[in-house]
């Protein structure tokens, strides 16, 4: 066996990538809101049939855009996923909000509705939805919670650009979405992400938060003769360098996700007699849902096993990490937020998760080398 590396991700290079930088660098338009901020954008909204899109400094931004269109504030409630990144919580908190955690369903690691209903009560303004892994959480039932006690639905939809469910494309369905075009996701430009939206007075007073509380996009559009302070803001628009990035990737969307799904398919075929032995239990995708094959992970049947496993692969130089540590036990969860009730399947998901490597140019041969690495190990 190789005793190279496999790494657990490796940033996607899409072949255009130089060209555009240098053509931003040759312009006297580095700053944002260019060429390729609106080239990029134009090419989210058709894989996201978003009616409006805003390109982020980071999803992190995008979610602190959010809380503040939703004009969050200390007597607000927030419902958010223990088993999640900080910034879904973080984006929330720095409006005052608390932090309200919820458990996860361990089929898919994302929001139960059951948990997310138990939580509710009359200061919830708003419920923060991870598609975790690129997987659609239960929408139906948490839009009908959202319809019969009035709050928003976030989307943090961090891994699920390109993916849907019951053909409804992530990022679109609760009326406010966000993406992540970190290095570590299917699509990127080092740092950057973006705010979907569908309702248009929302995306009139997105722009002026974007843009530090100023009119400045109706200006450039020529809607007004000069721009002012409007409202309140901060610094989220990207560079034409972030966006000539991300433009050359888009360009490229379709063979990214082809070579991840090749990547996601070769696990799923190889794993399951190992796992039905071994107690372990794969990644799943229901079936009226499509996912970006962004993770491939596997779940041990104990925490030490876990941990056995990841030292295992380590030892035969491939990187296999786990995955978030729950927020609700965390020092800044137990300080900003609470939890109604513990979030047991929460802290399963998180002590027994292992996540394969993934990235479109993995070749076969390295997958299959994973492959064999994995079912050498009897949990």
């Amino acid at each position: 066996m190789s005793t190279d590396r496999v790494i657990f991700s490796r940033p996607y290079r899409a072949h255009r990538e130089l060209a555009n930088l240098e053509a931003v660098l040759a312009s006297d338009h580095s700053h944002g809101d260019g060429d390729f901020t609106a080239a990029a954008t134009a090419k989210l909204k058709t894989i996201t049939a978003a009616p409006h899109a805003l390109l982020t400094t980071s999803c992190t931004s995008a979610l602190e855009m959010a809380g503040l269109l939703l004009e969050l504030g200390p007597d607000d409630e927030v419902i958010v996923p223990s088993f999640a990144f900080t910034s879904t919580a973080t984006a929330m908190a720095l409006r005052g909000a608390t932090c309200v955690f919820a458990d996860i369903d361990p089929e898919t690691g994302n929001l139960d509705p059951e948990s997310v209903a138990a939580a509710v009560t009359e200061h919830t303004k708003a419920v923060v939805v991870i598609h975790y892994g690129g997987v659609a959480a239960d929408m139906d039932r948490l839009l009908a919670l959202a319809n019969a006690h009035g709050f928003a639905i976030v989307e943090d939809n961090a891994h699920g650009l390109g993916a849907s469910w019951r053909g409804r494309p992530l990022g679109t369905i609760g009326g406010l979405g966000t993406l992540s075009f970190h290095d570590t996701k299917n699509v990127h430009c080092g740092e950057g992400g973006a705010l979907l939206l569908t309702d248009e007075i929302l995306m009139a007073r997105a722009e002026i938060i974007r843009e530090k509380g100023t009119d400045r996009a109706r200006f450039l559009r020529g809607a007004v003769d000069k721009y002012s302070w409007q409202d309140i803001g901060s610094s989220y628009l990207p560079s034409e360098l972030n966006a000539a990035v991300l433009d050359a990737q888009l360009d490229e969307f379709d063979a990214i996700q082809a070579g991840r799904h090749r990547v996601w398919d070769a696990y799923a075929a190889g794993l399951p007699d190992w796992a039905g032995h071994n107690d372990v239990r794969l990644m799943t995708v229901p079936e009226d849902r499509t996912h970006t094959a962004h993770l491939y992970y596997l779940r041990t049947p104990t925490e030490e096993r876990r941990d056995d496993l990841i030292a295992h692969l380590g030892a035969l130089g491939i990187s296999a990490p786990f995955h978030y540590v729950p927020l609700d036990s965390s020092p800044a969860g137990l300080k900003l937020g609470r939890t109604p009730q513990p979030c047991v399947r929460s802290a399963e998901f998180a002590g027994t998760i292992v996540r394969l490597p993934l990235w479109p140019d993995l070749t076969d041969a390295q997958v299959a080398r994973v492959v064999d690495a994995v079912t050498a190990f009897t949990v």
